[in-house]
């Protein structure tokens, strides 16, 4: 009987918090999204199926694992479906990678949450994570498969260009984004400023400091999520106060939750960029979505072809 050639094929699927982006990364692929669906239980148990052959394929779930937990079960499970129909290789797409602030132990008695979530991709079957702009970077070696950690500077950094604001300055709400302003700061050849907050609980500030010159300044926060806003539109507020000309932010993953659409409406910010690794809960005039499918589109296909993707990281 003669041998038949091995299928080597791409196919992408969506789960079901991340369909709409989805489906821009596949029609920018140039495929169409895998067909699947979610037979579902009375009491809320549910099971994903493949309503076609992954036999041979390098099959791609795409998945931003943001609450509730369902979307990152969902995920284990589709990873496991793929790997019993026999795929080739297993990647998992998280374009918002959920419980990544769970980085470290920073008291006692608290879980390491975003190394669970490693150890249980990998159990699942994956043989390969995808993400964008990780809360902490060191949630790579929490694998021990490859991890393509892309930027989301690679679009934000086209946007902030073409606003042309004079007297740009880029801004971090506090001393841990740092760097990632720096970064900004050093490809875009402008200065940079940082917020310091003290914080007696989470997602609520006790005092805040601006350490830098805002004064006729046109600001750019940057931080890699937006949560509650507390701290995004503090820091805003503080740096129109000192004088500031303008106060704008870029953020990856707009998690928005809480009093967060208020707080934006509200505060001195003109404008707030987000992508589209989560879906917007409500519209608001201030918040502008720039899309990151054809970046991972085109990271798709090059991990799908054993290609570089090194000139996707820009800073």
């Amino acid at each position: 009987m003669a041998a038949r050639h091995m299928t080597n094929e791409v196919k992408i699927f969506a789960g079901s918090s991340t369909q709409e982006l989805a489906g821009k990364i596949a029609k920018s692929f140039g495929k169409e999204l895998g067909r699947s669906s979610i037979s579902r239980f009375s009491d809320g148990e549910f099971q994903p199926s493949f309503e076609e052959s992954v036999r041979g394929c390098d099959v791609f779930i795409i998945q931003s694992t943001y609450p509730p937990t369902d979307n990152l079960f969902e995920l284990l499970l589709m990873i496991d479906a793929a790997k019993r129909a026999s795929a080739r290789r297993v990647i998992a797409v998280l374009p918002y990678f959920g419980f990544a602030r769970q980085d470290r132990k920073d008291q006692p008695r608290v879980p390491i949450g975003s190394k669970l979530v490693a150890n249980m991709l990998t159990a699942a079957g994956v043989s390969r994570v995808m993400t964008m702009d990780l809360h902490a970077d060191q949630i790579q070696g929490f694998f021990e498969v490859p991890v393509d950690h892309l930027y989301a500077s690679a679009v934000f950094s086209e946007a902030i260009k073409s606003l042309n604001l004079p007297n740009l300055t880029m801004a971090s709400p506090d001393m841990g984004g740092s760097k990632r302003a720096y970064a900004y700061a050093k490809h875009l050849e402008c200065d940079v400023v940082v917020c310091y907050k003290q914080r007696k609980k989470a997602n609520k500030i006790d005092k805040m400091f601006v350490i830098g010159e805002v004064e006729g300044k046109d600001i750019m926060l940057i931080d890699d999520m937006v949560d509650t806003a507390g701290t995004l539109t503090k820091a805003a507020d503080i740096m129109k106060e000192k004088g500031a000309n303008s106060v704008r932010a870029i953020c990856t993953h707009p998690i928005l939750s809480g009093e967060a659409y208020d707080r934006i409406e509200n505060s001195a910010l003109t404008e707030l960029l987000v992508t589209d690794t989560i879906p917007l809960k409500q519209k608001s005039d201030k918040i502008r979505v720039i899309s990151v499918a054809d970046l991972f589109a085109k990271v798709i296909y090059k991990v799908h072809n054993y290609e570089s993707i090194s000139s996707y990281f820009i800073f």
